[in-house]
């Protein structure tokens, strides 16, 4: 599914192949993710994409949903641990870019919505800051249920948290509402009237509230491509600090690239990475999601992946 402006321009095509098979490994990772319905898996797999805690059985896991799950429990986080330093160390943000489920309904959003909202500068480096704090709460709240239970005094914590104390982020994940509550709404309503219109009356104010984030979210990716990704996603906040460290990073051909006059990667790129500041030999950077949209919009070819 690529948009008019994704399509290369004339010298181009070889790059043009690869956001065709980003793509195509988008939509078959999301198949992967839901496919347990189909009978398929579980796999004790978990990665650092932004999936959903809400069904009972999943093919594979999101880390920072576990995370939580295991904190919520009083047992170290060492599995979601693992998955974010590899993942982060091998191939940087690249999940991000290639593999989430939610990331791929952004880019989904985003297509249908020609004319995007340009974010100054100033702002945008000071909105990037938002989904650290967004970590640092969960953290703070899964931290303190964690303490609480180790020392075997939690009864009156979980029960002032409710659904919160379990998973603080995934009681309003934008991406559980879509991957969860709607499907088991959808699956109750299919099966029984009686026990949907029960299920919506005794959770209705947070229900309610998971549809207004769920639906603002939507309407920024409409408007600000990966704005959830660039601005309130915890996930990309944990992958964005590993992401220094990467393996993985992007490299500029000084020769190529005619820089005097041209910005069409920057203007091309969805999580706005300042490519032309940035060293040309190998370049990583804690926002880049390795989409490689800067490289389709490179007419001479001047940007590849480097692994080193």
């Amino acid at each position: 599914m690529a948009s008019p402006e994704e399509k290369a321009p004339s010298g181009g095509n070889v790059v043009w192949r690869i956001q065709t098979a980003r793509r195509i490994v988008q939509v078959l990772s999301f198949l992967l993710f839901v496919a347990v319905v189909f009978g398929l898996g579980p796999f004790p797999v978990v990665l650092p994409v932004m999936f959903t805690l809400g069904l009972q059985q999943q093919t594979m896991g999101d880390a920072f949903a576990m995370l939580q799950a295991m904190l919520s429990e009083a047992v170290f986080p060492w599995i979601p641990l693992a998955s974010f330093f590899l993942v982060a160390a091998l191939l940087g943000r690249s999940l991000c870019g290639w593999v989430c489920p939610f990331g791929l309904v952004q880019d989904i959003v985003a297509f249908f919505k020609k004319k995007h909202m340009e974010i100054l500068p100033r702002t945008h480096n000071s909105m990037v800051n938002i989904k650290y704090f967004v970590l640092l709460g969960v953290l703070i709240v899964s931290g303190s249920v964690a303490i609480i239970v180790a020392s075997g005094s939690d009864e009156g914590l979980r029960s002032a948290l409710g659904v919160f104390a379990q998973a603080p982020f995934n009681a309003l994940s934008p991406a559980d509402t879509l991957f969860a509550v709607i499907p088991n709404g959808v699956f109750n309503l299919i099966n029984s009237v009686d026990s949907f219109v029960a299920g919506v009356l005794a959770v209705r104010p947070l229900l309610w509230m998971r549809f207004v984030i769920l639906g603002a979210v939507l309407v920024l990716a409409a408007y600000v491509p990966r704005g959830w990704c660039k601005y309130f996603c915890p996930h990309g906040a944990i992958l964005a600090f590993l992401n220094r460290f990467s393996f993985l990073g992007l490299t500029r051909d000084p020769v190529k690239c005619t820089k005097a006059g041209c910005s069409d990667c920057v203007q091309a790129c969805p999580m706005n990475v300042p490519i032309l500041e940035l060293p040309w030999e190998k370049f990583v950077h804690p926002e880049c999601i390795y989409c490689l949209k800067c490289a389709d919009a490179c007419t001479t070819k001047a940007i590849k992946p480097k692994i080193a």
